[in-house]
């Protein structure tokens, strides 16, 4: 898992062959796919392995602290630590092989992203009835944005050829996002 994703992160997941894989770790194709039947079953195998890194750091973060706002800043930073250990991530989830070549990975993702999704709007929703954020933003709407927020600074941070501290940076606008969606009094 971990040479496919850092292929992925090398030479971009829609470069990255059974081949190269098989010569990255020192083995022949035929050995590889003794393992992983085929290209879409590989892939298939490290989707399900960052899912379950993903899962392991949220259930992690839910269980750091006893307010909402705590919770919800430990997911964001969770999705940060596991973007900044999988730097093709990212790129991953705009790929050739992800959006078109192979559904199966495309909806172990969206899987993923709906239950990261699903976990920011339960502890939104907790928040608001706390009275900490305010309640006329629709909590589905206030963890896309959250869930843009990190997608945006994961996208600028691969972009940009690493040059900041993701977590940092993402923890930071969190933290202004949270300002603005911050009820009267907050």
């Amino acid at each position: 898992m971990a040479t496919v994703l850092d292929l992925a992160d090398r030479i971009g997941p829609d470069r990255v062959t059974t081949g190269a894989v098989a010569s990255q770790i020192g083995v022949t194709q035929a050995a590889l796919f003794r393992h992983f039947p085929t290209k879409a079953a590989l892939w298939q195998a490290v989707a399900e392995h960052v899912a379950e890194g993903l899962a392991t750091a949220w259930e992690n973060a839910l269980s750091l602290g006893d307010t909402p706002i705590v919770r919800l800043r430990a997911l964001i930073s969770a999705q940060f630590a596991q973007i900044d250990a999988t730097p093709a991530l990212p790129m991953l989830l705009f790929s050739r092989e992800l959006n078109v070549t192979n559904t199966e990975l495309r909806a172990t993702f969206h899987g993923r992203l709906t239950t990261f999704h699903g976990l920011l709007a339960t502890e939104i929703r907790t928040a608001q009835k706390a009275g900490v954020l305010r309640g006329d933003i629709a909590a589905n709407d206030a963890a896309v944005l959250l869930t843009s927020l990190v997608q945006g600074v994961a996208i600028r941070w691969a972009l940009g050829a690493r040059d900041f501290d993701l977590r940092a940076e993402g923890l930071r606008l969190f933290d202004a996002q949270c300002r603005l969606l911050a009820a009267e009094g907050e």
